[in-house]
């Protein structure tokens, strides 16, 4: 259940985006995925499209209607304001760092890093005490 103060947050944001409750088509649809018959069976996902600006969110994130409602408008609310800002929202540089994380090095690089863990590796090694070292 969403607490009162978060819900007038949201109210308060939508308003502050120009988004009305009479500007937006909702519809529940069947959900999809992982989650057993009972997901199959119930329609708790929300479809939210706002009619003037044309975007659409669908969601899913929780098991109960009333959930996914609150999260669909906060959805559509992050992605008008992405659109309205031309600014990247955090979770986009989220998903970018990420992706950076992933991409592949290239040959060079790999073998930079190699070169310089084989260097730190040598200069560790002059720390032991020699294995024939007697006291």
């Amino acid at each position: 259940m969403i607490r009162k103060e978060k819900y007038e947050e949201l109210q308060a944001k939508m308003k502050a985006l120009g988004i009305e409750e009479e500007d937006l088509e909702e519809r529940f649809i069947l959900g999809s995925g992982r989650g057993g018959q009972k997901l199959q069976k119930s329609s708790s996902c929300v479809q939210l499209k706002h009619v003037p600006t044309g975007l659409e969110v669908k969601c899913q994130k929780a098991r109960g209607r009333e959930l996914n409602r609150y999260y669909a408008r906060k959805d559509l609310c992050e992605k008008l304001d992405q659109q309205i800002n031309k600014e990247k929202s955090k979770k986009q540089q989220e998903i970018e760092k990420i992706r950076r994380q992933k991409k592949r090095r290239s040959r060079r690089s790999k073998e930079k890093m190699l070169e310089e863990k084989k260097r730190r590796s040598d200069v560790k090694e002059l720390r032991k005490i020699p294995k024939n070292h007697s006291s």
